[in-house]
């Protein structure tokens, strides 16, 4: 009996785009035998996602997940070929399951999410029977979750999917995680971040190569002006000072009242519940790894 290699395993998956599972069954049955192994595959029905391998996924869905208790939160990016199917019920099913499995598993990469069961069958073995079912090349592209120990996650997804949003909040109390008025201010933010598109959470969060570079940035057009140098730092302060209220998550204009801060609107609700919140982090995926 031959020895099955993983980089054969590897191989036969690339040719035939069926699971991995199934690709290592077909070599042993093979003895080893690559194009023997196609057949094998070909006669179960499971290389039909070969010519779809290739095939570019420019469409699809981001999806998210949260644990019951909101301490658990994943946000996966599921792509397809065509808008047409990214709305197909099957599909949103199908991508709604990753999720989940991203969720309960939490793996390592792409690879491990793959290799990890939901509902008794591998990521890799729903993905294939997915590209026969739907006749589409779909690849799982991206994700991400998280835990947190003293606090709460809300997600927002956007477009029908085209716009997928995960925000982290640190609670002083855990039960605040279930109040309604607490989901209320999660799904708020989430949507903040989807309009806003902030660049960090507050101005401390940004990296100093960031702000060095906007600085330079604004001491240059500082200097075109031909103003005294004092009143050309002044200027420049003044722009970073815009840049942080425009792209700081919490000093930004709030969407649903532009009066007010992102942060005065959690302090508010904070009060309100008796409870000190705050935000850790936020992901945001729009699809196609934007």
């Amino acid at each position: 009996m031959a020895e099955i290699t993983a980089q054969s395993v590897k191989e036969l998956r690339e040719m035939t785009g069926a699971g991995m599972m199934e690709c290592k069954k077909a070599l042993t049955e093979a003895n080893g035998d690559l194009e023997a192994a196609v057949d094998v595959l070909r006669t179960r029905g499971l290389a039909a996602a070969a010519k779809k391998a290739g095939r570019e996924t420019n469409e699809g869905l981001v999806v998210a997940a949260l644990s019951a208790d909101a301490t658990a939160g994943a946000l996966v990016e599921v792509n397809c070929e065509t808008d047409f199917v990214s709305r197909n019920e099957t599909f949103a099913a199908f991508a709604a399951k990753i999720a989940d499995a991203a969720l309960a598993a939490d793996p390592s990469d792409v690879e491990a999410l793959k290799a990890s069961t939901v509902d008794g069958e591998t990521v890799d073995t729903l993905l294939t029977e997915a590209i026969h079912t739907i006749g589409e090349n779909i690849q799982i592209s991206r994700f991400v979750r998280k835990t947190t120990d003293k606090g709460a996650f809300a997600s927002y997804i956007h477009g029908g999917g085209r716009l997928g949003i995960l925000v982290e909040f640190a609670l002083g109390n855990a039960a605040t995680a279930a109040n309604e008025t607490f989901k209320a201010l999660g799904k708020d933010v989430a949507m903040q971040v989807a309009a806003a598109n902030p660049g960090a959470v507050s101005r401390e969060s940004f990296t100093a190569e960031v702000i060095e570079h906007e600085k330079n940035i604004y001491k240059a057009q500082a200097a075109e002006s031909g103003k005294p140098e004092n009143i050309q730092e002044k200027m420049a302060e003044g722009r970073l000072e815009k840049f942080f209220k425009e792209n700081a998550l919490v000093e930004q204009a709030f969407i649903k009242d532009p009066d007010t801060t992102v942060r005065t609107h959690i302090e508010k609700v904070s009060k309100e519940l008796g409870d000190e919140i705050s935000v850790v982090s936020f992901e945001r995926f729009a699809l196609g790894g934007q």
